[in-house]
């Protein structure tokens, strides 16, 4: 199982990641979402399209854009639909 720690809590567990340029995807259900916050950022990847962003929000303390996911994802990268990746200090393991 791979989780999604930050500032001593657990944000993300699945069994089911998809790994992308080596960051792994969790289902948007596996991720706590009470620890995320809207944010106005996006990005561009030229084979993954537009990028969405939350700032993780864990005992009172910010991590801006930590998160990030792909609304409408490009036909090339149609795996990580409905998925978030994390990074930002963000530890991954498992």
């Amino acid at each position: 199982m791979a989780t999604a720690t930050w500032n001593g809590e657990v944000i993300a567990e699945s069994d089911d990641t998809v790994i992308v340029e080596g960051n792994h995807y969790f289902p948007i259900d596996s991720v706590h979402q009470h620890y995320l916050r809207p944010s106005e950022t996006h990005t561009v990847c030229p084979w993954k399209g537009t990028a969405s962003y939350y700032t993780l929000h864990v005992n009172g303390e910010d991590n801006t854009d930590a998160a990030w996911f792909y609304p409408e994802p490009k036909k090339e990268a149609a795996q990580i639909r409905g998925r978030v990746a994390f990074w930002r200090g963000v530890e991954i393991s498992g």
